[in-house]
């Protein structure tokens, strides 16, 4: 199935926590519709699909979050889609991988976990921009994890406390959902 109608499935599918998730969910929708690539990341114009995933530890009330090298915050990982991503889970899968190394993970539930849309600053020759992230939600089978890719580290948290360290609005919403 192409990536867009999957996307759009997927979308169609998911409950919405509040009106500010309903409101990001419609305009993912939107984008769906847009002309060009809305995965591309020269979509620029109103921006472009990325992935992440809200990743659980094996054994305790935990997310695997990392510190993002550009936006010096704790954030889930995730990132870009590649144009080698099946659909936007293998394009999750493939960021938690590359970010964190884990790779024996399993998607807990049917559908997307989340989904937000937020404003990406100009820096060098790309524009500001949105990010439309779709959002799934996993559970690891290990703890073994390492920092890669755009992450500076990456530890789990209890949920709880994840209100605590420098994140965002978005993730606490996710991490409100999981508790």
């Amino acid at each position: 199935m192409e990536r867009r109608e999957h996307l759009r499935r997927l979308l169609s599918a998911h409950d919405p926590a509040d009106a500010t998730e309903a409101a990001h969910r419609q305009a993912m929708l939107d984008l769906c519709d847009a002309p060009g690539d809305p995965f591309a990341r020269d979509h620029w114009d109103p921006g472009h699909f990325t992935a992440s995933a809200f990743v659980l530890a094996p054994d305790a009330p935990e997310v695997l979050l990392v510190f993002h090298g550009k936006l010096h915050r704790w954030l889930q990982p995730g990132g870009h889609v590649e144009p080698g991503d099946a659909d936007i889970v293998a394009a999750a899968l493939r960021e938690v991988d590359e970010e964190t190394g884990l790779q024996d993970v399993q998607v807990v539930g049917e559908g997307l976990f989340d989904v937000d849309v937020h404003v990406i600053p100009p820096r060098g020759a790309a524009p500001a921009h949105r990010h439309f992230d779709a959002r799934i939600l996993l559970r690891a089978s290990t703890r073994e994890h390492v920092a890669g890719s755009d992450a500076r580290a990456a530890r789990w948290v209890p949920l709880r406390e994840v209100n605590a360290i420098e994140s965002d609005a978005s993730v606490m919403r996710a991490v409100t959902r999981l508790l």
